[in-house]
């Protein structure tokens, strides 16, 4: 069936993802307003597609809505959903779910990471600017002391004015941050492979080497997806390459940093780090950057939570409605480009 099909128009859904996820990412607003583009399947999702209820709703169903906690969409599932033409995810990565039979059938798959990538580029931007002024260290020095700092003495380091960033891939989160530090007294810095000069050019950044990413910022700050060939891709030379007190900002993978490298060099007080991201994640108890004071560590925290989690939603009703009027996904997501994909 083509999604340009008069059968499309209200296509038949279903609800695929984790009772937590449901519950966090569909409020009854959104459900109602997914209802309104489609044919949607009595809740609850389906969290387990061998069940005899769950095989019911998938002989009919022609777009799977998934979010956290979907079962893997493999060969045995597709079987028993035999009208699946299309998958819309809420959340980021499709990795964990869309398998290559998905493809190979070639159901056609969107995803909100697109959604996903503002709250992390807005947590970004906010760690560079407060990192900038050293508000954290600051603010824990006037704390304890009571005692307002010299604001006249600061040394030139500090403040936002011409420091230079780099960015560590131009992916969705890193062309966001990229756009949002536009209007500030900043130079940007790209290390991407896969982006030409030209286009560096109209992103507004200076394209440089890897090896010149780290050595000329005073930032940094790693948009990278984590695959064989960037595991450890931020590796100890690089990160002994950073200026004195230079800042490495990580809300990708935790993995694409050689993180026994960062932790010496923190301890050895050479730079600093905000991470929203460990490996493993989060850490363990005992590990030795927790007790680094210049080390930031959140609680995987950057992406989507609270109300952001609307905007996936909405992204997602969004997607259907696309599709059942035959307009196809604003945000799809290409088998031929999975490999570069978080």
């Amino acid at each position: 069936m083509s999604s340009t099909s008069p059968a499309s128009r209200r296509p038949r859904a279903a609800l695929a993802m984790g009772a937590d996820a449901a519950a966090a990412v569909l409020t009854p607003d959104s459900l109602a307003a997914l209802a309104g583009v489609c044919d949607l399947a009595p809740l609850p999702a389906i969290g387990d597609f061998t069940t005899e209820p769950a095989r019911a709703v998938l002989a009919d169903t022609e777009v799977l809505v998934t979010g956290w906690g979907c079962p893997p969409i493999d060969a045995d599932v597709l079987a028993s959903a035999p009208a699946l033409r299309a998958v819309v995810h809420t959340a980021g990565s499709v990795r964990g779910h869309v398998t290559d039979a998905c493809w190979d059938r070639g159901v056609e798959v969107s995803s909100a990471a697109a959604a996903n990538a503002l709250p992390v580029a807005e947590y970004t931007l906010a760690m560079i600017l407060l990192s900038g002024k050293r508000v954290l260290e600051r603010a824990g020095a006037f704390r304890a002391g009571r005692v307002r700092d010299n604001w006249l003495a600061q040394p030139p380091e500090v403040g936002n004015y011409r420091r230079t960033v780099g960015i560590l891939s131009a992916s969705l989160i890193g062309r966001r941050v990229i756009e949002l530090l536009r209007p500030y007294d900043l130079r940007v810095l790209l290390h991407d492979p896969y982006v030409s000069e030209a286009e560096a050019e109209a992103l507004g950044v200076r394209p440089v080497t890897l090896a010149g990413l780290f050595e000329e910022s005073d930032v940094v700050s790693v948009h990278t997806p984590l695959l064989p060939a960037t595991t450890g891709l931020v590796s100890r030379e690089l990160l002994c390459a950073m200026r004195s007190d230079a800042v490495l900002i990580n809300t990708s993978r935790g993995a694409v940093v050689d993180q026994d490298a960062l932790t010496d060099i923190l301890r050895a007080g050479r730079i600093r780090a905000v991470l929203d991201v460990t490996d493993p994640d989060p850490l363990p108890v005992g590990h030795p950057l927790w007790d680094c004071e210049n080390a930031l560590i959140t609680p995987h925290l950057a992406g989507s939570q609270g109300n952001e989690l609307r905007r996936l939603a909405d992204l997602a009703v969004g997607e259907v409605a696309r599709w059942a009027a035959g307009d196809g996904f604003a945000h799809p997501v290409r088998r031929e480009r999975l490999a570069f994909l978080a």
